[in-house]
């Protein structure tokens, strides 16, 4: 019998979209983001995604501060590969969002590949009621947001990461970010093997229908060949269903509270670990095994956990 392919699962465990009223669950402090971090990665997440928050009113923020006492905890725990947010916040500066990775030099940092509309008002409809001010100029706002990220931002980031050895998880919303990722790669400011992130159902990307799915693959595949590894990020109700046809297809997935606060129809997940359990039993189910994070790093070509400055 041919060997079993590995499969990445990458856990975001906070973010930058959902508020704290949304769920009694959603990580806030450092010690929150520590403790929600090392139980998904003791279930399987080879990759954490990690952002930051202030621990007052859980507004997100990119202050290295907030990031150092989760980051020691963490990687005091587990072996883990740390992916750090380049992303931020839409509603932050390019300057604000670059920080983290700047200063920490991790071994993956997330970036987005294309400026975009990104909707977040919808959910003032389901969560009426909110804690915090902030929380309801964040949705209000975004019906008037441009997501930023030109060609010279997205050059700015590349240049950092090859400065600092960080490699990227390419976070892609529509068909024209896999272009704009292809003209990057002709100019030879990345390379391979490059990992997508296929992110599906964000109002403003590509929506979270199967023939999105479809089309996204098919796009990458003509235009890198077999010179990426694919991930799967489903935003909120399409989390495990498009896991479950990505990992079918050959995808690698990402699940966690950035992405949805969801473990089925109607239940809050209680954690990201849930998630992170729940799709590993796909995974096993498809006879397909989960990835350790030394195996992620030979996968995606990373520099190793000792030169991170954490």
């Amino acid at each position: 019998m041919s060997r079993s392919r590995k499969v990445i699962i990458t856990c975001a465990p906070t973010g930058a979209i959902h508020t704290p009223s949304m769920s009694p669950h959603l990580p806030v402090t450092a010690a929150e983001i520590a403790e929600a971090s090392i139980a998904a990665a003791r279930e399987g997440a080879a990759i954490l995604h990690l952002h930051a928050r202030d621990p007052v009113d859980g507004r997100p923020s990119q202050d290295p501060k907030l990031f150092k006492p989760f980051l020691t905890e963490i990687r005091g725990q587990t072996d883990a590969v740390i992916n750090l947010t380049s992303g931020g916040s839409p509603h932050m500066t390019v300057e604000e969002r670059m920080q983290p990775a700047t200063f920490f030099k991790p071994e993956l940092a997330s970036l987005n590949m294309g400026s975009m509309n990104f909707g977040l008002f919808p959910m003032l409809q389901r969560f009426p009621v909110l804690r915090h001010d902030w929380e309801r100029q964040h949705l209000e706002n975004s019906k008037n947001l441009v997501f930023k990220n030109t060609f010279a931002d997205i050059e700015r980031i590349l240049q950092l990461g090859a400065e600092n050895g960080t490699r990227f998880e390419f976070e892609c919303y529509d068909i024209s970010h896999l272009y704009n990722l292809a003209h990057f790669m002709d100019r030879q400011l990345v390379k391979g093997p490059l990992f997508i992130q296929s992110v599906f159902g964000i109002l403003g990307g590509i929506g979270g229908h199967v023939e999105d799915l479809m089309h996204m693959r098919r796009t990458a595949d003509r235009l890198f060949g077999d010179s990426y590894l694919w991930s799967i990020l489903g935003a909120g109700r399409n989390q495990m269903t498009l896991a479950t046809i990505g990992l079918a297809m050959g995808a690698n997935v990402r699940v966690g509270l950035e992405d949805s606060l969801w473990l089925g129809p109607g239940k809050l997940a209680e954690s990201s670990a849930a998630q992170v359990r729940k799709v590993r039993k796909v995974i096993e189910a498809l006879d397909l095994e989960v990835a350790t994070p030394s195996e992620a790093r030979q996968l995606l070509g990373l520099k190793g956990a000792s030169s991170v400055e954490f």
